[in-house]
């Protein structure tokens, strides 16, 4: 028999009621392969709109839903640790509350993680608002080997598309706040335990590119959070004081560059070009 699995979706006052619907049916009801329950992670208060979306998500799911409230907004890295302590299986697949699943996901992406696997990311389409407006294309590494040599300069996992086992997850520490960097820092602390990855090239996820999402990846704060990271894998022996240095005149450097020649950079190097898959052409 397949083994039983969970979504977890966190969702906050941010997060559009909208985007949140089509996140959820596409990962629920739209899914060939559904999940066994939704662990949904209420971050805080919302507003009236994202409550009702909420709401409706929950009282016409074919599949059951843990909904989880946190009194106050605590941060993502929270949120999913509460999410992961609620999960009923071992196995989760992630989800963001404004990105959009494609249908065979988790019946591509599961039985990695059912035949052995501890961690297993996607490939991802860039879209803006109109789905079918594709901006970019994130072809992951897919060799252990290539994602743990990839691991000591950039996250070779994109977080929205992950599927893990919570005790792998466990093992290495759960998430840990880390500026805008938590997912990463998993990752490299679960290769570094001994986990088994895999990515799948096949991009199975749209993740939505909003306003502003080039100045998020600059700045002050952000270089500061840059820094900490790099300190912390330096700190574990996960890369070397050379690879440390590069990181941090490399990575750092990025953050400070105008918002143009970043975007630029960023489609260049992390998200070329890509086309939409035929069969999302009608799902609006």
């Amino acid at each position: 028999m397949a083994d039983q699995f969970t979504l977890l979706i966190p969702v906050y006052r941010g997060d559009d009621a909208a985007h949140f619907t089509k996140a959820f049916s596409s990962s629920v009801t739209a899914q060939t392969r559904r999940p066994d329950e939704v662990v949904l992670v209420q971050d805080g208060p919302v507003p009236e709109d994202l409550a009702a979306a909420i709401e409706l998500a929950i009282s016409t799911s074919p599949v059951p839903v843990v909904h989880h409230r946190i009194p106050v907004n605590a941060g993502l890295a929270l949120a999913l640790t509460e999410g992961l302590a609620a999960c009923s299986h071992d196995i989760v697949a992630r989800m963001d509350a404004d990105d959009i699943s494609l249908p065979d996901r988790f019946a591509k992406q599961v039985p990695l993680v059912e035949s052995g696997l501890d961690l297993v990311g996607t490939g991802m389409l860039e879209f803006l608002d109109e789905v079918g407006s594709i901006v970019g294309q994130r072809v992951p590494r897919t060799d252990a080997a290539d994602i743990a040599s990839y691991a000591r300069f950039h996250d070779p996992f994109s977080h929205p598309t992950v599927v893990y086992r919570r005790s792998a997850v466990d093992r290495a520490g759960g998430y840990l706040p880390l500026g805008l960097m938590e997912d990463y820092w998993l990752f490299a602390r679960m290769i570094d335990s001994g986990a088994r990855v895999g990515n799948l090239a096949d991009p199975l996820v749209m993740y939505r590119v909003g306003a502003g999402a080039y100045a998020r990846r600059g700045g002050r704060a952000q270089w500061r959070s840059e820094v900490a990271l790099q300190r912390a894998l330096r700190g574990i022996g996960f890369t070397s004081r050379w690879q440390y240095v590069r990181n941090v005149v490399v990575r750092g450097g990025y953050r400070f560059v105008p918002e143009p020649v970043r975007k630029a950079a960023y489609r260049r190097l992390i998200a070329r070009g890509g086309a939409l898959p035929e069969r999302t052409l009608d799902e609006g």
